[in-house]
């Protein structure tokens, strides 16, 4: 009995904490609209959630933090996905298979999920420095990503620059295909994934599916 009141006590806080960050997030993505990313202030996103700044930095590290959560998650999905691929996939087509699971995420989506998912791409279209952010999300998913190829396919990213070059290659695509979208406010679920899902397959076509060390 002690074990099963341990567990959903623990489960009642982990809950209590995702409800905290989705407050915080969604406080953010509001205030950033209504008044500016670089005029709001931390200070007005915890009031606005009514908790303490030693609360806010348990989850975020800063305002872009905060701003792009949402697609850092479809990040983890992504470099999850990867990491689990079958060993003897070839490089690209288990990079597509990986990113075809942070599509869907996107799109299984509830209502508030979509509408941060929304906002967020209103907010990059006219944030120079959180587009800036995003490019700089792409590029460390872009290292981790090549990582994983590296071992997927038996060589070392010090020596063999091929595997870095293959998943430059692939995020450049993924990259243009999610700048596009923002580019011409094609921000519902809907109609983001077939055109990430179409661009990313007529650029990717091209790429060598059966790459390997060898």
């Amino acid at each position: 009995m002690t074990g099963l009141l341990e567990a959903q006590t623990a489960g009642l806080r982990e809950r209590k904490k995702q409800r905290t960050r989705w407050a915080l997030i969604d406080a953010a993505l509001d205030l950033f609209l209504a008044q500016g990313y670089e005029t709001t202030t931390i200070d007005e996103i915890v009031a606005a959630v009514d908790v303490s700044q030693r609360t806010y930095f348990r989850y975020f590290a800063g305002k872009e933090g905060v701003a792009l959560s949402v697609l850092t998650e479809y990040d983890a999905l992504f470099v999850g996905a990867l990491a689990e691929r079958p060993p003897e996939e070839p490089p690209v087509p288990a990079m597509r298979a990986a990113l075809d699971v942070s599509l869907e995420a996107i799109l299984d989506g509830d209502v508030a999920h979509v509408t941060r998912f929304r906002k967020l791409h209103g907010l990059l279209d006219r944030t120079p420095a959180l587009a800036a952010g995003q490019l700089r999300r792409f590029a460390e998913v872009e290292q981790t990503a090549a990582a994983l190829i590296a071992r997927r396919v038996g060589t070392d990213l010090l020596s063999d620059p091929r595997p870095h070059l293959l998943v430059a290659s692939f995020m450049a695509v993924v990259r243009v295909a999610y700048e596009s979208c923002v580019r011409d406010a094609v921000v519902e679920p809907a109609a983001f994934v077939p055109r990430v899902r179409g661009l990313i397959a007529l650029a990717t076509d091209t790429l060598p599916a059966a790459w390997s060390a060898r």
